[in-house]
C-alpha cells in the first residue's frame, strides 16, 4: 500500500499508510458508482452526485472526501463548502504540476476563510521540496509523487528551527527565543 507523510498540527511528521483512494476522470461519467472503501471524489462529482441518498451511509461512515482541482474556485462555491464540509472526512487539493501554486491559495482559503479544520491532503505532482511551504499554509497530509523518497521528505521538516512569519501551524519565532 502507498505510504504518505502525515503531519497534523501540534504533532511530529510521520510516515503512515494511505487509506484513501482518489477518484479521477469522473467528469462526464453517468455512473454514480464509487469504488469500495474510502474515496476522495472530485468536487465537480460531489456537486453533481454527492448528496444522493445512495451515498448517505458512506457519508455517515466517513468514507467520502472531496478534492479540489487547481481550476476550482473555492470562494465561488463557499456556501456549498460551508454547508457540506461536515459531511467530508478529508479535503484534498490537486497539484497538476509542481510549478502550479494555485493549490497553496486553495489551502489557505479553506483553512482561514472557510474554517476547514479536518485533514487537508496535497495530491498530484507533490515534491519533497514543497513540503515545508505546504505545511505552513495548512496541509497536514502529503501524497508524494511516485519518484519522491518519503524518508527524504520527512527530513525536510527538520531543516529549519526558526520561522520569520506566522503561518497555519505557529507564530513566528521571537528574537528572545533564538540562540545567537
Amino acid at each position: 500500500m502507498l505510504k504518505v507523510i502525515s503531519f497534523p498540527k501540534n504533532e511530529s511528521p510521520k510516515q503512515i499508510t494511505n487509506i484513501w483512494q482518489i477518484l479521477r476522470n469522473a467528469e462526464g461519467e453517468e455512473s454514480a458508482a464509487l469504488p469500495s472503501g474510502k474515496v476522495i471524489v472530485p468536487f465537480s462529482w460531489w456537486l453533481a452526485r454527492g448528496r444522493r441518498h445512495e451515498f448517505s451511509q458512506r457519508i455517515i461512515n466517513q468514507d467520502i472526501g472531496v478534492w479540489f482541482s487547481a481550476d476550482d474556485d473555492v470562494l465561488a462555491h463557499a456556501n456549498i463548502i460551508l454547508e457540506d464540509q461536515d459531511l467530508w472526512s478529508v479535503i484534498a487539493v490537486d497539484f497538476p504540476v509542481f510549478r502550479d501554486g494555485r493549490g497553496f491559495s486553495t489551502a489557505t482559503l479553506l483553512r482561514q476563510r472557510l474554517g476547514w479544520s479536518g485533514e487537508l491532503q496535497a495530491i498530484g505532482d507533490v515534491l519533497i521540496d514543497q513540503l515545508l511551504q505546504l505545511s505552513r499554509v495548512g496541509f497536514d497530509t502529503f501524497v508524494l509523487r511516485h519518484d519522491q523518497n518519503i524518508e527524504n521528505g520527512l527530513k525536510q521538516f527538520d531543516l529549519y528551527g526558526v520561522s520569520f512569519q506566522n503561518d497555519w501551524r505557529s507564530n513566528r519565532t521571537l528574537l528572545s527565543q533564538v540562540n545567537l
